[in-house]
């Protein structure tokens, strides 16, 4: 994303969320415990929001997306979403369709890693947002379910279908969105829906520990490292190769690698500027 805003001031509150940045690292927790974190339409448009402004800001060099409570997050709200859209005309129902998929599309744009720190439920929308995550960090009372096939809805929603596939497979991806059957923390590690598997009740503070060593690191490489996972998902390999070839040339101009080898050279270590 551009790192040039208009004339806006930045947010300060979020209704929907809670957003603290500290050292380089934003935690953006989910805040409806009693509701299991149950989206509504401004969660949805806060998490957008959010994003943009965090990734024009580039204060940010790693970001924990947590659930308050019992779980992670249990999806759409069923009264508020669901009960709400049974009253919408085909235009309204597109334009929150979209504005959902640009919630995960902003996750994974964004020009900085994510991770999702996932306790107990994540469902439907839930398990999409911890799905676009760049890592998910997960203790064992972690479960995900893609239960759109359950509403009567297709499973392939905010880019499900796209996503899933190309990280636990099309075999795995074809039940889980088609039956919307749990995956509960041990198998979701074994299909590798889960990065890391932490003890009960450690998967903030592990998620936290993962996102100041990246923030620690060369915040530029890990940006192009996460723009070049993305972009070259659907690339033949000549045209992925000849991406990753600009990207270096690029990045072989920039301060980090010469601080590398200036930091090799005497024997320290690299004083990473993100530049």
């Amino acid at each position: 994303m551009s790192p040039f805003t208009g004339s806006a001031a930045r947010t300060s509150d979020w209704l929907h969320l809670r957003c603290e940045i500290t050292d380089g690292v934003a935690t953006v927790t989910l805040a409806r415990p009693e509701k299991l974190n149950a989206l509504t339409f401004g969660a949805y448009a806060d998490l957008r929001d959010l994003l943009a402004e965090l990734s024009r800001e580039k204060s940010v060099r790693a970001l924990v997306l947590a659930g308050d409570g019992r779980g992670f997050c249990s999806g759409g709200d069923v009264d508020e979403i669901i009960g709400a859209t049974l009253a919408m005309d085909t235009s309204q129902l597109l334009d929150f369709n979209r504005m959902t998929g640009q919630v995960v599309r902003a996750v994974r744009e964004c020009p900085f890693p994510v991770i999702a720190a996932v306790h107990g439920v994540a469902a439907g929308a839930g398990a999409v947002l911890a799905l676009a995550a760049d890592f998910r960090v997960a203790d064992p009372t972690a479960r995900f379910s893609f239960l759109f096939t359950r509403v009567g809805l297709s499973g392939g929603d905010m880019g499900a279908a796209y996503l899933l596939p190309r990280v636990v497979g099309l075999g795995h991806a074809t039940r889980l969105l088609m039956l919307g059957d749990p995956v509960r923390a041990p198998e979701a590690e074994r299909i590798g829906l889960i990065s890391q598997l932490t003890d009960e009740g450690s998967a903030d503070e592990a998620a936290q520990a993962l996102a100041r060593r990246l923030a620690e690191g060369p915040a530029l490489a890990h940006a192009q490292t996460k723009a070049l996972l993305t972009a070259e998902l659907d690339m033949p390999l000549s045209a992925a190769v000849e991406l990753d070839a600009a990207t270096q040339a690029l990045l072989m101009n920039g301060e980090d690698y010469a601080e590398f080898h200036a930091a090799f050279k005497g024997k320290r270590p690299p004083k990473w500027r993100g530049r």
